[in-house]
């Protein structure tokens, strides 16, 4: 999305922001989580490791990401692992893969804001949290005309510590 081309004031993007002449204030961290259906993992088991996955099937939410693997951290070293899974199911969208995983279709990856209710309801279950990369930087963004419009400041001004709040209240529910 580009943010003038498509006449948008303010977007909230979450991941490294690469450079841009967007200007970018910062309102938390999102992890991204590994997670299950209590079903799938009563028949494969718990995976201990990363590595373990390649015995599950997944379920793969595809992203505009360039890599198709799944990144981990080992817990004792913060060394960067990554495996390749083999899908059962490709998504294009968060909720379609929340609903499959819950249907045991398979293991999924995802934000955790995304997959938060059904954990919540005990629909999903995360797994290798141990293992999990850190979290990514949360972001609202908007363009750099100068001097920001009233409503763009009084919006920032009203957004960005409610969603810090609420961004808090999710990355505690660890």
């Amino acid at each position: 999305m580009h943010l003038i081309d498509d006449h948008v004031d303010m977007a909230v993007r979450i991941g490294k922001l690469p450079d841009s002449t967007l200007v970018a204030t910062r309102i938390g961290v999102m992890r991204t989580v590994i997670c299950a259906s209590p079903a799938l993992l009563a028949s494969h088991g718990t995976p201990k490791t990363p590595s373990d996955l390649l015995r599950f099937p997944s379920v793969m939410f595809d992203t505009p990401l360039p890599s198709s693997g799944w990144q981990f951290r080992a817990p004792d070293s913060a060394t960067a692992l990554e495996i390749q899974p083999h899908p059962r199911l490709r998504l294009t969208t968060a909720e379609a893969a929340v609903h499959a995983a819950i249907r045991s279709v398979g293991v999924t990856r995802l934000f955790y804001y995304q997959v938060a209710e059904a954990i919540d309801a005990g629909a999903l279950q995360i797994v290798l949290d141990a293992f999990e990369p850190e979290p990514v930087p949360v972001n609202l963004v908007h363009a750099s005309r100068g001097h920001m419009p009233l409503k763009m400041r009084c919006f920032l001004d009203f957004a960005a510590p409610r969603l810090r709040e609420a961004l808090g209240r999710l990355n505690l529910s660890r």
